[in-house]
């Protein structure tokens, strides 16, 4: 199996059952998985978006830079109502210190409602604060990583849960 932006290419399983036209379905239904960044820092944004390039993920990556604009985004309102509500992002990636809506009113409001609770989310946040992990796992957090302040560790750390998260992680149906 050979690698090709991140995606891998099916055409040397041919002898396995998997026809070319099955590989490029699967891949194209990888590439249509989108990640939802909520991030207000634009220096963690913009490492977050090189490490997700690192790790040669060639999703979607939407950024929304407040909480009010990550709720806007996962319930079609605001400058997203005419975004198609049947596309919900494969993850979110959620720092907690947001202006004008945190990331635990975020996660508290997609915990609530059928539409987003069973969208992985992923703390990732500057908090060493052991409260803020232990309300975000009571809120429903699937991960809580802290950054590191090391790039290449932090590029490493987001690549892992990128590739798990997007690539790897069944979510259930419906």
């Amino acid at each position: 199996m050979a690698w090709c932006s991140g995606i891998a290419s099916l055409t040397s399983w041919g002898s396995t059952g998997f026809a070319r036209g099955q590989a490029n379905s699967w891949e194209a239904a990888i590439r249509e998985k989108t990640i939802l960044l909520v991030e207000d820092n634009s220096t963690d944004e913009e490492f977050t978006l090189r490490a997700l390039r690192k790790a040669n993920l060639a999703n979607e990556i939407i950024v929304a830079r407040d909480g009010s604009e990550a709720i806007e985004f996962l319930f079609c309102s605001g400058q997203y109502a005419e975004r198609d509500p049947a596309q919900m992002p494969a993850v979110v990636m959620l720092d907690l210190k947001l202006p004008k809506l945190s990331g635990f009113d975020v996660l508290k409001r997609m915990r609530a409602d059928r539409r987003t609770k069973a969208i992985p989310v992923v703390v990732l946040t500057s908090s060493s604060e052991d409260e803020d992990m232990l309300r975000s796992y009571e809120l429903g957090a699937n991960s809580y990583v802290r950054k590191p302040v090391d790039f290449s560790a932090f590029a490493a750390a987001v690549g892992q849960l990128g590739i798990y998260w997007v690539l790897l992680n069944q979510r259930p149906p419906g």
